[in-house]
Formats: structure tokens, sequence, C-alpha cells
């Protein structure tokens, strides 16, 4: 008889976590891991036609470091967990290189889902927006009128959002982000306008007005979190949500095959640049969604490597 794993061995306080952990906290590997994961990322993004490096140099303008001041709010207290190295950047994404790989980096990322295909990275993106809003129509609210998107980074999540509600009726669509450089990035790729809102602020405590959204979305974030931070956030996602409103979210799937089986190199880089992975994989979001007063949430493997969930606040 065949049992599904709730997490991966190498997360958690298993003993190839531990020996994984330990290998991270050695500062002479942990320096080799970190070059070696960001080679990894940029290796599979340039062979498939990412242009990793030029867009670096194309966002990397004096105009676009001008704006920094604009977009960031001197009343923001960054948590400690925020000021840790992460991503392969010691400053976490509280510095302009993460901003600019953000997207490339993103790009590669959807290209590692499917990679027994020969996709493009524009048609990897695609699948992964689509497979996370089709649970979203299936499950979400009938009608949607204004969306928060935390956690929104360079904002390629909350364009795709945003366009997707719009072409049915007018939305109204914020994107909140604890990095004022993720901001600028995303602020400077939309182009036409379309999101109301890039606001720099805590998705722990937003500023929003209580029931203001009928959408609260967390795209890939959860994972970077500690568990109290996502408690957090799912408290203050039920507080600015309308009743009947939805918190959705995409993220790794701990019982996913694939995430399970990767070979030791991979998630031992994935490991050195994700500090609260044993965090994430260990943690049940269901249940802390249940304890932040949302129904019951549906949990759906959204593509071999993701799950979706989807939580909806009581009438």
């Amino acid at each position: 008889m065949t049992t599904t794993k709730l997490k991966p061995d190498w997360a958690g306080n298993d003993l190839l976590s531990r020996i994984v952990n330990r290998a991270i906290q050695t500062p002479a590997l942990y320096a080799l891991m970190k070059r070696q994961a960001r080679q990894v990322l940029i290796k599979t993004a340039e062979k498939n036609g990412v242009p990793w490096r030029q867009t670096c140099l194309d966002l990397d303008t004096p105009e676009m470091r001008q704006r920094l001041d604009e977009l960031t709010n001197p009343a923001v207290v960054y948590p400690d967990y925020y000021q840790v190295p992460f991503h392969a950047y010691s400053e976490g994404n509280l510095c302009w290189q993460a901003a600019f790989e953000a997207a490339p980096a993103t790009y590669a990322m959807a290209l590692r889902v499917w990679p027994q295909e020969e996709l493009s990275w524009q048609t990897a993106q695609a699948r992964l927006r689509h497979s996370f809003l089709e649970v979203l129509d299936q499950h979400g609210p009938a009608e949607v009128t204004d969306i928060l998107d935390v956690g929104c980074s360079v904002g390629i999540s909350t364009l795709s959002l945003h366009r997707h509600y719009a072409q049915r009726n007018p939305v109204r669509t914020v994107g909140l982000d604890l990095s004022p450089y993720m901001l600028v990035v995303a602020q400077s790729q939309d182009t036409n306008r379309e999101i109301a809102q890039w606001v720099h602020g805590a998705a722990e405590a937003t500023g929003f007005p209580a029931a203001s959204f009928d959408v609260v979305t967390m795209q890939f974030v959860a994972h970077e979190l500690p568990r109290a931070a996502t408690q957090a956030i799912f408290d203050e996602a039920r507080r600015v949500l309308r009743p009947g409103g939805v918190l959705a979210i995409v993220d790794n799937n701990p019982k996913s095959p694939v995430i399970q089986a990767l070979p030791p190199v991979l998630f031992t880089l994935m490991k050195s640049t994700e500090p609260w992975s044993d965090d994430y994989y260990t943690f049940d979001l269901e249940a802390a969604l249940v304890e932040a007063g949302f129904e019951p949430p549906i949990t759906v493997p959204s593509d071999p490597r993701h799950r979706t969930l989807v939580a909806r606040k009581g009438m």
C-alpha cells in the first residue's frame, strides 16, 4: 500500500533536512551554494530564450533609480524575517539587483514546471498563471470589482490577475509589496496604468479599510515567510475581504511527487536561498486558514509543482 507523504524528506526536522541545514549554516558552503543557485537560474533562463542579462541592463537606468523615493513609504518598518538574505541576495528583496532580476527569475521558474515539454518561456508563464486563475474562477466569487495582490513583487502576478478579471467588467486592482525596489520595476512595466495603486506596505497590516476587496491573492509568497507572518497575513486578508470574498494562494505543493523527488543538488540549492523552507513545508495552511476564520479551503494541485488554495470569508 502506497501512502502520500505530506512533505519532502529534505524539509522539517528529518535527518536529511538537518544535514542540509547544517551545510547551509557553514559560511564557505553557503557562499558556494548561493553562487550555484544563481547560476542554475540564469542558465535555465538564458538557454530557453529569457534575456536575463539584457533585461537587467534595460531596467538599470538613472530614471528608474530616481523613482525609489516616490514609491517608498517612510513609515514602513521592515520585520526581522524580511531582513535576512534570501534568493541569493545578501539584502533579500531590498536591493536593485533583486528587483531587476525578478522577472527573468520568474520566467525561469515557470519553465521548470514542465521540463519534459518544449515550451517557450512565454507559453510556460501563461500556463502557470492560467492554472491558478482557472481554480480561482471555479471557486471564487461570481462578482469581482476590487482585488488586492499581496507580495506582488514586480507586478507579473498583479497584471495577469487584473487582465483576467478586467475582461468581464471594470475592476480596481492594487499591488502591495514590502520592497519599494520591486514596486518601482512593477510601476515601470505597468505602461498603460492598468493597476490602480502600487503600495509599499506590509501584508500583515495593509492599512486598507475593512471589507474593501472581493479577492486577495498570495502568489508564490507563502514559502518566503515564517508561519507567524503567514498567519498574521491570513488574519489581515480576512479583515479586508468583503463577506463572500476569497483569499487565493498559489505556491509550492509539499505533496507534489516532483517537489518530493528533487535531486539532492537542487533541493540543497533551493533551501540555501529560501530561509523559511522548513517552516513552509511543515505548516498546515488549511488549518491556519480555518483558525483565521475562513471557511475550510478548497485545495487543488494546479500544476505538477504547485497547489492553489481558495478560502472563503463567510457571509
